[in-house]
């Protein structure tokens, strides 16, 4: 299957029907705000998991609290549209969804109608083996007084953008923003962590990032318990990833995404670190459930939930 159902207010519509007005809100002015979520097919299990989806519907709510406005739909519901799009388009495969709040009237100030969708699509690793070249971007992170990147909505993503854009047009993969203090906050759309003197590293959440839920599951659970290493959690100097020995982006879409490399330093030896490796294989394990701890994380799709 090459185009999934996307689920829109209730109901699985083919791509070219799931249509917004071209003079609302959401499509004018961006106003919308959204989570990425991922699904993961065990085979062992016969069972496709989504991984922290409650989180997900809690960081959703908080930015639209943000955005000043709602959508008419509890937990259970979204819960259940989340099931209902990868039950209807007969998933069995790891997959990637934009869970999407908009605002359908027009105008600015608009904060009602509002809905949402559902848009499952196929995304692979954004490497595969190997580590990302990064450049220090010369486009600043958007900070909390202007547009706070704590607010996951589309219309920040251009911050984001402008940058990556420079960073390819420069020959590099992707970049890294600094904040309005020049201090590093993190990448075009993923949480930034490094290895630096046999310790995990990674900005605090007042230094203009998103509040991760892949960095919470890091620092409270894989680093520590899996791996036997607590997270540094402090503010970053650009220098500081020159000297660094690992670095690596994490996040729903990003999974753990290696860095080899910053404005043409390599890191450590040039190659994708160990500690890096490690990490990788145990978040991995986590969210197929092949690591079976935390099953309140891993929501399953085909089986009946036992409450």
């Amino acid at each position: 299957m090459t185009d999934f159902k996307i689920w829109m207010n209730g109901r699985l519509l083919p791509q070219d029907q799931a249509t917004l007005p071209v003079n609302s809100a959401a499509v004018f002015y961006a106003t919308n705000v959204f989570e990425g979520l991922r699904a993961y097919w065990n085979a062992r299990d016969g069972e496709l998991y989504g991984f922290r989806l409650a989180d997900h519907f809690s960081r959703l709510r908080e930015s639209m609290k943000m955005m000043r406005f709602t959508v008419p739909y509890s937990d259970d519901e979204l819960f259940e549209a989340v099931r209902e799009v990868l039950r209807g388009n007969d998933v069995h495969e790891d997959i990637h969804m934009h869970m999407v709040a908009y605002v359908l009237a027009p105008g600015l100030d608009a904060t009602s109608p509002s809905g949402l969708y559902i848009n499952p699509r196929r995304r692979g690793r954004v490497t595969e083996g190997k580590g990302l070249a990064c450049c220090v971007s010369s486009w600043a992170r958007t900070s909390d007084n202007a547009i706070p990147i704590r607010l996951k909505s589309g219309s920040n993503y251009q911050n984001g953008r402008l940058a990556i854009l420079q960073a390819r047009a420069d020959g590099y993969d992707q970049p890294i923003l600094l904040n309005q203090q020049g201090k590093v906050a993190e990448g075009s759309g993923a949480t930034f962590f490094m290895v630096r003197k046999g310790r995990l590293v990674t900005p605090t959440t007042s230094n203009d990032i998103l509040e991760s839920i892949t960095r919470v599951t890091l620092i409270d659970y894989v680093c520590p318990e899996v791996l036997g290493m607590e997270v540094v959690e402090r503010v970053i100097d650009r220098t500081e990833l020159y000297t660094a020995d690992e670095a690596f982006f994490c996040g729903s879409g990003y999974e753990i995404t290696p860095i080899t490399s910053i404005d043409r330093f390599p890191l450590g030896s040039g190659d994708v670190g160990p500690i890096t490796r490690r990490l990788s294989t145990a978040y991995m394990n986590l969210v197929y459930g092949i690591d079976a701890r935390h099953p309140e994380w891993r929501t399953p799709t085909y089986r009946a939930v036992v409450v």
